[in-house]
């Protein structure tokens, strides 16, 4: 470890004016040889650095929203060319570009971070070995290992010896019990922010490798903590534990604001969002307008939760149009009563007609047959004679008419046998 943190010796000088200048002004309040003038002091270096590292972590849960879209293509990629490493490769590279995404961009916080990090690793042990460091004088040196937190001097490990803790003017016992309750605590806060990312903010519609990645994650990186940090400086701690502390409250904040389409965390927010406007009728600010106009751009590919939150409104009387807004549906009637108050009453729906049967049909046709013979207002009593023998020459004079008038008043065609003067 202390090899690696010389290898950012160029950053002490910084990081080390940064807690200073902390420890000035926390210095006037609680003493500045307390240990919370320079606990607090170093819990502001990491909000500091937090605030300046906002950009890249939105950029991260860009990345890594892109990262879990891309996994089916990138699975399939996998199985085509599983023999042919390279021609592999060489398609992850043209998806990664084709869609924009990084895969780096998912660790930038952390890479970011670790110079940070290493760079008061570097400073908390300097101080331990009694070595001005930065812009640390003999006065500041002097004044950080009189500090204690809780027992235990900020440059105390875990694992230090008895002499070397009773040189820091410290008991083993306090040095232990403060180091073990940071680790685990740290830990734990670890284990709880990949947690709340895997139960909450992932979309439960797509199983991918990745997933199965992040789940191996949730209990490998507390183990890390855990080994790594009975090495760690007791001030070592309070940054990592702060940084922690910090991360998981951002996490909580991104999942009940920007949750992941699919996840549960999306589940709750659209229900909370459908409650909000068919309490006000639209939607009330930027944010919001932008989740509806979200949903309404993906048209077909809504999922399950999207579908119901559109539903809902539509049954609410209201519509989601394509800027994000939300107005009242013209297929709702307002209806005011007698007291003068208003209730909204969903219009009546056009009724479809019902599909006849096939006996129905021919039953119908039939009887509007018989309907339409029954129609004229004259009968054939009632027309006058010279009409009808008029359309009777014109009956005989065609051919064939005769016998089909024959044969539709029941007699037989052709010639007919004469009739037996026996019987009568």
């Amino acid at each position: 470890m202390d090899t690696i943190a010389s290898l950012f010796s160029f950053i002490t000088t910084p990081v080390s004016w940064v807690i200073v200048q902390f420890h000035t002004v926390y210095g006037t309040i609680f003493g500045p040889d307390t240990g919370w003038a320079w606990g607090l002091s170093i819990v502001s270096l990491v909000i500091l650095i937090r605030i300046c590292l906002i950009p890249l972590f939105v950029k991260q849960i860009k990345a890594t929203r892109a990262m879990q879209t891309l996994q089916p293509e990138m699975k399939k990629i996998q199985e085509r060319y599983k023999n042919d490493k390279q021609r592999q490769s060489e398609e992850m590279m043209k998806l990664y570009k084709e869609s924009g995404t990084n895969p780096l961009s998912s660790c930038l916080p952390i890479l970011a971070q670790s110079p940070f990090f290493f760079a008061l690793y570097h400073v908390l042990n300097g101080i331990a070995s009694g070595k001005t460091i930065g812009v640390i004088n003999d006065q500041l040196l002097a004044s950080a290992q009189k500090a204690h937190i809780f027992g235990a001097p900020l440059a105390a490990k875990f694992m230090d010896s008895q002499s070397r803790v009773e040189a820091l003017n410290a008991s083993l016992t306090d040095v232990r019990i403060v180091t073990a309750v940071m680790i685990v605590l740290m830990s734990a806060s670890q284990f709880y922010t990949q947690r709340q990312l895997m139960t909450k903010n992932v979309d439960t519609t797509v199983k991918t490798p990745f997933m199965q990645q992040q789940k191996m994650l949730m209990y490998v990186f507390p183990v890390m903590f855990a080994v790594f940090g009975i090495n760690f400086p007791v001030g070592v701690l309070v940054y990592w534990l702060t940084t922690n502390v910090w991360t998981m409250g951002q996490q909580m904040y991104v999942i009940h604001n920007n949750p992941t389409p699919g996840s549960k965390a999306q589940a709750a927010y659209l229900e909370r969002l459908f409650k909000h406007v068919t309490h006000h009728g639209k939607t009330r600010n930027r944010r919001e307008r932008a989740i509806v106009k979200a949903i309404v751009v993906k048209g077909r590919d809504r999922n399950e939760f999207e579908r119901k939150f559109i539903n809902g409104l539509n049954k609410a009387g209201l519509a989601a149009q394509a800027d994000g807004a939300v107005v009242k549906s013209e297929s709702v009637a307002v209806a005011q009563s007698e007291d003068g108050t208003t209730t909204t009453v969903a219009a009546p729906r056009r009724q479809q007609p019902k599909r006849q049967t096939k006996a129905q049909r021919q039953s119908g046709g039939a009887k509007s047959d018989g309907d339409a013979t029954e129609s004229p207002s004259l009968s054939k009593s009632d027309q006058p004679q010279e009409a009808s023998s008029g359309a009777a020459e014109k009956a005989a004079s065609k051919p064939g008419n005769g016998a089909r008038s024959r044969a539709q008043s029941g007699q037989r065609k052709g010639p007919q046998r004469p009739k037996s003067s026996s019987k009568k």
